[in-house]
């Protein structure tokens, strides 16, 4: 194992090889470029639980993580991991839909395996959190995944390359074919290097780029901002494979619980399962069978419904489990979960923070409550860090949720999302509904 005995850097992204302290103990990540078999994640659950403090989670991403270790019981769990002959990603970290290979069209797993092959001489040299996401507008798309680098399918074959940012944020620098793909990206990569190992694609200067990187480049086609896909529950992917998402809420599940759904699957013929984007897990197998598996997902405290208010809400382990945490978020994720689900039209996202690093959700969230040694902080359309639009003492979370949601059914105009309307009272009128004080 090649872990410091220190704690990462902020900013730094924990590994298999590299564990990073957290709150509850050092965090080692398992990323994967495949899916598993039932008895692999069974063993990943027993190995949370042998190692760590048996709790695990998935992250936005789709990064399984074992959490509570030591770091004499992280290297340990590295050699464990390593036995089980998993198709592990290392290094760069290049995303593709975990429908690759099953859809038609485009499948974008040679061109990213292509990548990370050429990204290997680098490793040290790029900043720890750069990622490549290769797009093919499939089921289950990764729009919203901030990327450094982003290549989307063109219609009439190549690939659009996006710098930063999201697929609708990013800046698009051209299109690229399939046969000069991996050429261009590693490129870019070389050109990113280059200018220091903390480089992100959002600082890239457009007009300086590389002879090496436009050589490769000709004028985009169009990016249409297509429907956003949320495919959840039991779907077809192809004539013979049937396919069931769920996902964990906030992310996190007892080892315990996973390891019995694991267990069902494997009972039920499930051919294979895969960590996901969004806190999910895709179960893959004939239709019965991924139907069978619907109920024992729901009775292991997974959730099974697209529309569940959970979905919406992210939120770190929180007290008592973190010692870095203020605020008991899943206790508090819950009761806005089941008491005050008028909040959760889809448009709002509320993110519960445990103290001001902000780990479940690093990105400006519309509603943030944040845990502080005297009470906690609610921030509007920000980031953890930013100032608050009202301090709330102690225990007063419940009842602010409560009157955010009196509010929102209150003022909100016909055709209006219950962000927009939150934008339209503002800050101030926000502050005003939940009553005097600071």
């Amino acid at each position: 194992m090649t872990a410091a005995a220190s704690p990462m850097a902020r900013g730094a992204c924990p590994a298999l090889d590299a564990p990073m302290l957290t709150g509850d103990g050092y965090l080692s990540r398992i990323a994967l470029i495949d899916a598993i078999t039932p008895a692999q994640l069974a063993a990943l659950c027993s190995l949370s639980i042998a190692h760590g403090n048996g709790m695990l989670d998935i992250s936005a991403r789709g990064n399984l993580q074992i959490r509570g270790l030591t770091l004499a019981s992280a290297a340990e769990l590295e050699a464990d991991v390593r036995a089980l002959d998993l198709p592990l990603r290392e290094g760069l970290a290049v995303e593709w839909s975990p429908l690759a290979g099953l859809e038609t069209g485009v499948d974008p797993r040679p061109l990213g395996l292509t990548i990370m092959e050429a990204a290997r001489t680098l490793r040290g040299r790029l900043a720890p959190k750069l990622s490549v996401v290769l797009e093919i507008d499939g089921l289950i798309r990764l729009d919203d995944l901030l990327a450094d680098i982003r290549l989307v399918a063109a219609a009439n074959a190549g690939w659009n390359v996006l710098l930063g940012g999201t697929r609708q944020t990013g800046r698009g620098i051209g299109c690229v074919s399939d046969e000069n793909a991996a050429d261009c990206v590693a490129a870019l990569l070389d050109h990113f290097a280059s200018l220091g190992p903390k480089t992100r694609g959002r600082q890239i200067d457009m007009s300086s780029l590389p002879e090496n990187v436009q050589h490769h480049l000709k004028p985009a086609t169009p990016l249409h901002r297509l429907p956003q896909q949320s495919l959840f529950g039991l779907f077809a992917v192809s004539h013979r494979t049937h396919a069931l998402r769920i996902a964990l809420p906030f992310g996190q599940i007892k080892a315990k619980a996973l390891a019995e759904f694991a267990q069902q699957a494997e009972g039920f013929c499930i051919e294979s399962i895969r960590p996901a984007p969004d806190h999910s897990l895709i179960v893959f197998g004939h239709e019965k069978a991924c139907a069978n598996l619907h109920g024992v997902a729901e009775q292991v405290g997974l959730i099974v419904k697209g529309d569940d208010p959970l979905r919406q809400i992210d939120a770190c382990p929180g007290s008592p489990s973190c010692n870095s945490a203020r605020l008991e978020t899943h206790a508090l994720g819950r009761f806005a979960a089941s008491e005050t689900p008028t909040l959760f039209d889809g448009s709002l996202r509320l993110h519960l923070s445990g103290c001001a690093k902000g780990c479940a959700h690093p990105m400006p969230s519309p509603l943030a409550l944040v845990g502080s040694e005297n009470g906690s902080h609610l921030v509007f359309c920000g980031k953890t860090t930013d100032t608050p639009i009202k301090h709330l003492a102690p225990t007063a979370e419940k009842a602010a949720l409560a009157a955010l949601a009196r509010l929102i059914e209150t003022a909100r105009r016909d055709g209006e999302t219950n962000h927009d309307c939150l934008v339209r009272l503002g800050p101030g009128g926000i502050a005003a509904a939940l009553g005097e004080g600071p």
